[in-house]
């Protein structure tokens, strides 16, 4: 088995670049179902982030509101913190649980873990392999805009609550350029794949 972390910044491409593994025969997790998960409605996260922050980050079926939630905290590294430090262990736990049956399952298997917060949170810490997906400032604004309906203001509040991508470049054992064609990005994912596939092989 072998474990790649991929991420990257905002609207990057790195949930492309785990859709074309997938396409491969990788096993992907993503971390942002993970989050979901663990913070629904009931669950212990989902009550200490309803404690923390108030009723105002719930929909009116008390599930909670995603968008509410980043613009109240991503202004705000001190509440953006305190929400990480909520919901990361949990999401790690899961992402090992996870991980765990596919391996029992699959011993040579590839695992692609997408997280945006992969070394934000020390999840790269877990991985045997780190890809970082990069794309520019202004391709990952016009991308948050169409993709997620934000403002230019709230897509830069959500990059700068990120760390740089030349931060995140330093962890990399690969860069891929996420403002590639997929025609263009197929064939390197491609190469990855049957190099992480030999590796997982091997005792």
């Amino acid at each position: 088995m072998i474990v790649v972390g991929i991420t990257g910044g905002l609207a990057s491409g790195k949930t492309t670049v785990a859709g074309l593994f997938h396409e491969c025969g990788a096993f992907v997790i993503q971390a942002d179902q993970l989050a979901r998960t663990v913070v629904a409605p009931g669950k212990t996260a989902w009550k200490e982030i309803v404690k923390t922050f108030g009723s105002r980050v719930l929909q009116a079926d008390r599930t909670l509101d995603r968008t509410a939630l980043a613009n109240l905290v991503f202004h705000h590294p001190r509440k953006l913190s305190v929400l990480n430090r909520i919901v990361h262990p949990r999401v790690a736990r899961e992402q090992v649980r996870q991980t765990n049956a596919i391996a029992r399952q699959h011993p040579n298997a590839v695992i692609i873990y997408d997280a945006a917060l992969l070394i934000e949170a020390r999840a790269h810490e877990r991985m045997d392999r780190i890809i970082v997906v990069t794309a520019n400032q202004p391709i990952q604004i016009q991308r948050a805009r169409q993709r997620d309906g934000l403002t230019r203001k709230e897509a830069l509040g959500r990059i700068r609550g990120q760390l740089p991508l030349r931060t995140k470049r330093r962890f990399a054992d690969y860069v891929l350029n996420g403002t590639l064609p997929i025609a263009r990005l197929r064939p390197r994912v491609r190469q990855l794949y049957r190099e992480f596939l030999q590796e997982a092989a091997t005792p």
